[in-house]
């Protein structure tokens, strides 16, 4: 730009200086006093902007103004009136309206390039020289309108800086003007004297204001440019990294896809191979339960009256077991008619003469045949062992009979057990190996409740099998009862899902099918519950039952010890489940739809809790106080599951219940059998250890005063097992050393 400028003639130069300041140029050298030399900073102007017709017009202005002021320095008068450039203060001239001196120095007047070599925009504060270096004279002239034209000019002139500093050039103009003591044209009589005073005005710009030199600049110019290349470099790093996460995120993100889709494929192959598979084994299932209906038996519809009956009607197992025992019978009397024969038979005994009655009787058995021949005494013994022994083999034979028999009236019941199974699953609307929730996939039915059907499932977001239980409601129920059961399973939910024990069966999910039915998922246990080994194998042994005992009270003690304490009230064989479907392993503890919760506003340390549910339950393995009817319900604590925990014992070790066998509950609710239920009776097979039926009477206690808890139960000597040991084999020593110590003292007193 700087050398645009310096490139200009003088003649331009000299119109450029007129366009700023707004005063005319004189005509004559440029060593004349009168003649106009600018002082003025370097905007952005080009001489593009020069050339254009509004500056050709303010140029032609400021010429004609010009030659007006040049005549009037000649002495011509006009009649016109002030012009602007009379309210300035004048140095060197003869006369008012002669323009103005710059206060420029000798070097800076020496060439017209020199008034704008000067690139900084900066303020310039120099005194007025003449053109042979000495101080400029104007006279001094004063006028009253001189400082509203100049702020009329400041004004103009801050206007048009800001313009341009919008338009990308920042200028700084600056109004130098001297005042000098010198002879006025008119021959005042005023003395010369150097300049008095000197006033200068500066307009700049804010952006434009900086006391900072070149080299700083430009340092700073380097270092921001240095710290632009960094910020731009770390940029073009930063979206370089930028794009290459793009790229591996979309690469992630289709894998992502990629493994979905094959998860997908994994899940609907596995959802096709576990179907069928489970048809394969419904398909196993019931052809063998055909097999067996025909070996075992099945139902038959018989009508009575209007109404149409299932009866059962036994296979050809049981037909062949009961003519078996009627060929039994049938040679038993067989063998007792010849018995009665030969006693008919039998000879006299030795040195004991026949009467004479007895010899007529014995021509007349000759007479009649030769089996009413008398037997010799040998021949009678010999007779008589024969039947015995076919009596005593007879004997066999029908015990074996009824083992089988017993054994089969087993398997019979897993049998109907099973039949009601398959037609329960026949009839259920979940048979077609439904996806619940988009999670379980349904395999095959487990057991039906009264109102919930329990199907064994996979999970197909965990990979495991579940046990889903369907909870469904009656349509014809009326909103309050729904309302109350559907309650009454989300108490349940509530109690189970925080449970966390290895012997109590883990809640998983809880989930709505629609406004009837709801699920929640449970653990799946391959084995059966211990009520269905029962029905199996009718007892088990000691051991097997202590251990089933030891589980089940460890389970009871974790639920007293959480906060708030539980009651189960629901403890039975059914609900106690055999993870390896045997006697010697693992159990569980499940379904909790009956427990109570002793929060602090129900329960009582002393007393325990009101009983609110009283009629619910499985009756032979509750406590006597659950029945006791009178104005305020019983009052209950977990003596209730220490009750139930002899119950099963007992069960286990005797084939039996103790209280209420072969009764119904409707029985025993009528007849008060608990209620009676004072003591309990051991019979005398199997054999049982004393500190087993010691445990049973701790367990069974009538009063529940006299009854331990589970704490208790817990600490009980029968179930740790050293202490146990301990306890039996001190029991000799001490009766050793006791008679031992009374044998001594015998000695000693005689």
């Amino acid at each position: 730009m700087m050398e645009e400028l310096h490139s200009l003639d003088p003649r331009r130069q000299e119109l450029l200086e007129a366009r700023f300041t707004g005063v005319g140029v004189a005509k004559g050298p440029l060593n004349s006093e009168s003649s106009n030399q600018s002082l003025c900073s370097v905007g952005s102007l080009s001489d593009k902007e020069l050339e254009t017709p509004e500056k050709k017009q303010n140029d032609q202005r400021n010429r004609k103004r010009k030659a007006e002021a040049y005549e009037t320095s000649q002495g011509k008068g006009t009649p016109r009136g002030h012009k602007i450039s009379d309210y300035f203060e004048f140095a060197g001239g003869s006369g008012p309206g002669t323009s103005p001196g710059r206060s420029v120095p000798p070097v800076a007047r020496s060439s017209p390039q020199h008034s704008l070599s000067n690139p900084l925009p900066r303020r310039v504060e120099q005194p007025l020289y003449g053109v042979d270096g000495s101080a400029a004279k104007e006279p001094q002239e004063e006028h009253s309108a001189l400082p509203t034209l100049m702020s009329v000019m400041l004004a103009k002139q801050r206007l048009e800086n800001e313009q341009l500093a919008q338009r990308g050039g920042g200028l700084c103009f600056t109004f130098v003007s001297a005042q000098q003591g010198s002879p006025s044209s008119t021959g005042s009589g005023n003395t010369e004297h150097s300049c008095t005073s000197q006033k200068q005005i500066s307009i700049q710009h804010k952006q434009s204001q900086s006391d900072l030199t070149m080299e700083k600049i430009s340092a700073l110019e380097n270092s921001k440019n240095s710290d632009l290349e960094k910020k731009e470099g770390r940029i073009d790093d930063l979206l370089r990294a930028n794009c290459d996460l793009r790229r591996q995120i979309d690469e992630q993100q289709k894998m992502l896809e990629k493994y979905k889709e094959r998860l997908n494929r994994c899940v609907t192959m596995s959802k096709k191979l576990l179907i069928e598979k489970s048809k394969q084994e419904k398909m196993a299932c019931r052809d063998k339960s055909m097999q067996d209906r025909l070996r075992l038996g099945h139902f038959t519809t018989v009508r009575h009256g209007a109404s149409f009956t299932e009866q059962w009607t036994d296979g050809y197992a049981f037909q062949n077991l009961i003519k078996q025992q009627e060929r039994i019978n049938s040679q038993r009397e067989e063998i007792e008619r010849q018995r009665k024969m030969l006693a008919k038979r039998k000879p006299p005994a030795m040195g004991q003469t026949p009467p004479a009655s007895t010899e007529q009787k014995q021509r007349k058995n000759k007479t009649n045949g030769a089996e009413n021949e008398t037997l010799t005494l040998a021949e009678y013994h010999e007779q008589e062992e024969i039947f015995k022994l076919r009596l005593g083999h007879l004997k066999k034979e029908e015990a074996e009979i009824q083992a089988e028999l017993e054994r089969l009236e087993r398997v019979r019941n897993l049998h109907i057990r099973e039949l009601k199974r398959i037609h329960n699953e026949d009839n259920s609307q979940f048979k077609d190996h439904p996806t619940l929730n988009d999670r379980y996939l349904l395999l095959h039915l487990l057991g039906r409740g009264g109102f919930s059907e329990v199907y064994k499932a996979f999970d197909l977001t965990e990979q495991r099998y579940v046990a889903v239980k369907i909870h469904q409601l009656n349509k014809n129920w009326r909103d309050e009862k729904k309302e109350n059961y559907h309650k009454h399973a989300c108490r349940e939910y509530r109690i189970h899902k925080e449970l966390d024990h290895p012997r109590i069966v883990k809640l998983y999910d809880y989930f709505s099918l629609d406004t009837d039915s709801f699920c929640t998922v449970l653990e799946y246990c391959e084995g059966n519950d211990l009520d269905f080994y029962l029905k199996q194998h009718k007892l088990m042994s000691e051991k097997e039952a202590r251990s089933i005992i030891m589980q089940i009270v460890n389970a009871l003690k974790y639920l007293n010890e959480i906060k708030p304490p539980i009651i189960h009230y629901d403890l039975k064989p059914g609900n106690i489940l055999l993870v390896n479907g045997t006697a010697c392993g693992e159990i569980k503890i499940t379904d909790f739809g009956l427990s109570k919760i002793m929060d602090d506003d129900s329960y009582n340390s002393v007393d325990g809790m009101e009983l609110t549910s009283q009629g619910a339950g499985t009756y032979w393995y509750l406590p006597p106080e659950c029945f006791v009817v009178g104005k305020e319900p019983p009052k209950i604590s977990n003596k209730v599951d220490v009750w139930s925990v002899g119950v099963i014992f007992y069960q286990c070790l005797y084939g039996r219940k103790p209280f209420g066998h072969n009764q119904s509950q409707q029985d025993i609710l009528q007849e008060n059998t608990i209620l009676k239920a004072t003591e309990v009776q051991f019979p005398p097979k199997p054999v049982v250890t004393p500190e087993a039926k010691a445990f049973i009477r701790r367990c069974l206690a009538y009063r529940k005063e006299d009854r331990i808890d589970v704490q208790q139960l817990a600490c009980d000597p029968y179930l740790l097992p050293h202490i146990r040991k301990s306890v039996s084999t001190s029991s000799p020593a001490g009766a050793a050393i006791a008679s031992t110590s009374g044998s001594s003292n015998n000695s000693s007193s005689n």
